[in-house]
């Protein structure tokens, strides 16, 4: 697979997950954008890439700001000269603090809508009239394998997942007709801060993980639930969608697939 000339942007791709996958398409010749929204560190991801030998620039966005997310298309465009690739992966398990409470509340409900849901339409919305004049486009959003099915421990989470799915779908449909594939990946068990925070929770208010460090509940979990018995990591994401937005790709679009070691067989 070759990405060389293509042009990606990454949201939240200073850390985590985005990292990885804004590593991973810089591994495969694409130049990359890293939006995020902590500067220093997206200069520092950003400066880590371009030791690959392709251009990065860091930009700070917040995806629930349609004029940041105007701004970041319109400074793309003028340093770039085009954009090919849309990474939707900026995303949070809840509000602030939402780790600490039995039960969801409504600022989880508003964030996870906000930041998961309509922060991929703010990017869509403004990020593809360029790919449309273009006739060409890839756009991959950040789903979830809770996505696939309701979580008592995070409702909140699972239904803007869910979401993702389910806008990923419609957006095939209507991009299909300008040559833009629109897929979607559903990550199984990382160990990444978000994930910390899940455990934290399962061992605060679940009795058959009370009082486990969220490191032990995890791994419980990818025992569990896990057919491969191994857990999965941000560079298995960033392969998928690398994947995803290769020509080898050009084929596939309407999709949501699971990385998850075996997690959800369907």
């Amino acid at each position: 697979m070759t990405l060389k000339g293509k042009v990606a942007v990454v949201t939240g791709g200073a850390t985590g997950i985005g990292r990885a996958i804004a590593f991973a398409l810089a591994r495969d010749g694409a130049d990359i954008v890293v939006a995020d929204l902590n500067r220093e560190v997206a200069q520092e991801t950003a400066a880590e890439i371009e030791k690959l030998g392709v251009t990065a620039n860091a930009v700070i966005c917040d995806v629930t700001k349609p004029w940041m997310i105007e701004k970041l298309g319109t400074s793309t465009l003028e340093r770039m000269g085009h954009i090919d690739i849309l990474i939707n992966n900026a995303g949070v398990a809840g509000a602030p603090g939402w780790h600490e409470h039995p039960h969801s509340r409504e600022e989880d409900w508003r964030s996870a809508y906000e930041v998961n849901v309509k922060g991929i339409f703010n990017c869509v919305t403004a990020l593809t009239p360029s790919m449309k004049e273009q006739g060409s486009g890839k756009i991959v959003n950040l789903a979830s394998i809770a996505g696939r099915e309701g979580r008592p421990a995070i409702p909140h989470y699972s239904a803007s997942k869910a979401a993702v799915i389910n806008y990923t779908q419609g957006l095939a449909h209507t991009l299909a007709p300008f040559n833009i594939n629109v897929n979607a990946v559903c990550p199984g068990l990382l160990w990444t801060p978000m994930w910390e925070q899940v455990g934290q929770r399962y061992a605060g208010h679940n009795k058959d993980y009370a009082g486990l460090p969220a490191r032990e509940v995890f791994d419980r979990m990818i025992k569990d639930v896990i057919p491969l018995g191994r857990e999965q990591t941000p560079d298995d994401i960033g392969d998928c969608v690398s994947f995803l937005v290769s020509d080898d790709a050009h084929n596939i679009t309407g999709q949501a697939i699971n990385v998850d070691g075996g997690a959800f067989l369907r």
